[in-house]
């Protein structure tokens, strides 16, 4: 499936941003892993970002993911808008659980 520049790099945004792996983008996405990969090296060259530290990227996740959101926030949300709220946490526990379960103790 052909992608556009603009949904290629929403793609990598999301690999990017840790609520994908590349694994699992390529999955969703009907890509290979590399082509994930490479789509999401794509959105870290177009805007100038650092590469990802994966360790330091989870803990910053976790960290930063479990704040408390306020009923009139989530009233305010659509069913659409909702949902994808729904589907990241769910993503980002996923993502958490594994990191764990790799980690040596």
């Amino acid at each position: 499936m052909k992608y556009t520049k603009e949904q290629r790099l929403n793609i990598g945004q999301q690999i990017y941003e840790g609520r994908f792996t590349r694994f699992e983008a390529a999955e969703v996405y009907h890509i290979s892993e590399q082509t994930a990969r490479d789509y999401m090296r794509m959105y870290r060259d177009t805007n100038l970002l650092p590469p990802k530290n994966i360790a330091k990227d989870y803990a910053a996740a976790s960290a930063g993911k479990n704040k408390p959101v306020q009923y009139e926030t989530l009233n305010a949300m659509t069913k659409e808008e909702l949902i994808r709220l729904l589907l990241d946490v769910r993503l980002t526990e996923a993502q958490l659980l594994r990191f764990q379960e790799k980690q040596p103790e």
